[in-house]
């Protein structure tokens, strides 16, 4: 009995993880890496008219790869394809890379200022800034919590951005 009920639990995570990748290579380029190759401008505008195409805000995530926080949370989101799910369908997902090889100083010089890294800020589809955010935030003692997550989420997915952002000031 163990033995069916480890097999199905390994058929479940290998299913799970099988998705993620799956939708994962349906993301845009901009959703999936740091790169600092890549302008910030073209790609927002992109996300912009992809957002609006699916009536979905956009969730901007400052980072890059030598950020080890940055990694921590994308294996995070990997492990938890709840989460990763509902982040891609109610989000269009907009990494722009800050380095030492490229700072997109132009590009952040527009936001506002970030206290570490990553950072996320939410966007209307329109470009209206609704919310600048410290992943800290997110995490529960030294890992990120699914529960922080998913009403992170939630509360600032296009349905509830009005009121959010009348009722909380944020």
């Amino acid at each position: 009995m163990k033995f069916v009920s480890a097999f199905i639990f390994a058929l479940v995570v290998i299913f799970s993880v099988s998705l993620s990748a799956k939708e994962n290579a349906e993301l845009p380029a901009y959703s999936k890496v740091y790169d600092d190759q890549r302008d910030p401008f073209v790609d927002a505008a992109d996300a912009i008219k992809l957002a609006q195409q699916t009536n979905r805000n956009i969730l901007i995530e400052i980072g890059g790869n030598w950020c080890t926080w940055c990694h921590k949370m994308d294996a995070f989101l990997l492990a938890n394809p709840k989460i990763y799910n509902d982040l891609h369908s109610k989000y269009v997902l907009l990494k722009v890379n800050v380095s030492d090889s490229n700072e997109n100083a132009e590009f952040m010089a527009g936001l506002p200022p970030v206290l570490g890294y990553p950072h996320m800020y939410i966007s209307t589809a329109k470009g209206k800034m609704l919310l600048s955010k410290d992943t800290a935030e997110l995490l529960d003692g030294s890992e990120y919590s699914t529960e922080h997550w998913q009403a992170f989420i939630d509360k600032w997915q296009v349905n509830n951005q009005v009121q959010n952002a009348s009722s909380t000031g944020e």
